[in-house]
């Protein structure tokens, strides 16, 4: 089974998630900043985060060319698991609008809390009312047309949603500790000169990370293995 991970950043791979997908039986195939034809008919795509946005595509002409992708997979029910960028650029595959969100940055770690329709939901039900997960964006979408939120935090409503098969996190479920403090430390100037952030508090909150990564890779490891299930149903 094919599992063709689309990525926009060098330092930005699927972390927790590569594991959980090939011990779930997929053999990756890893684009960067690319589309190829055949990955219409793969298993599973799944598209990584990334600093750019949704409605910057004629600076990024990648982002059409995954969005087109995107929109056809839906049109003939494929599945597709979006993280952050890629959660967003999977809600305007379905019609849903991507924007600034007005509430500024939301970045480190912090929990989100699972609505009711996300504690019961088929893959990622079952668990605690919230979880502590990686956040870093600013973007964010209205509702999706026929989609199911899942979760939400404070600062944005629009956290998780389930469409079908598919799944978009808004947030970096598949960032371990380590990747996160490599993140912020690589990201230092821009968080500081940007968006004012103190970057000592961030690095702070690590630990917090570090300490759910069990239960966020149990979360990881059922989503790999719906999308699995789904791949053999399909056969």
């Amino acid at each position: 089974m094919r599992a063709v991970v689309m990525q926009h950043e060098e330092h930005e791979g699927p972390g927790m998630l590569g594991p959980a997908l090939e011990t779930a039986g997929f053999t990756l195939i890893k684009r960067f900043r690319s589309v190829k034809r055949e990955d219409l008919d793969a298993e599973l795509v799944v598209v990584l985060g990334g600093p750019m946005g949704v409605y910057e595509a004629e600076r990024h002409p990648f982002l059409a060319e995954e969005l087109a992708l995107l929109t056809e997979r839906l049109a003939f029910s494929r599945p597709v698991l979006g993280l952050c960028l890629g959660a967003q650029l999977l809600a305007a595959a379905a019609g849903s609008e991507v924007f600034v969100g007005k509430n500024g940055l939301e970045v480190g770690v912090a929990p989100v809390r699972w609505t009711k329709e996300g504690l019961a939901d088929p893959v990622l039900g079952g668990a605690r009312p919230k979880a502590t997960v990686a956040h870093w964006h600013q973007d964010t979408f209205k509702p999706v047309p026929g989609a199911t939120l899942l979760a939400s935090t404070d600062r944005y409503t629009q956290q998780a949603f389930r469409l079908g098969d598919s799944y978009g996190l808004q947030f970096h479920l598949e960032l371990t500790a380590d990747e996160m403090e490599r993140w912020l430390v690589q990201g230092t100037e821009e968080l500081v000169e940007l968006y004012g952030k103190n970057v000592d508090e961030l690095r702070a909150q690590v630990p917090k990370l570090r300490a759910a990564e069990g239960e966020n890779r149990e979360l990881l490891e059922r989503l790999a293995h719906h999308f699995a299930r789904v791949a053999r149903a399909a056969r």
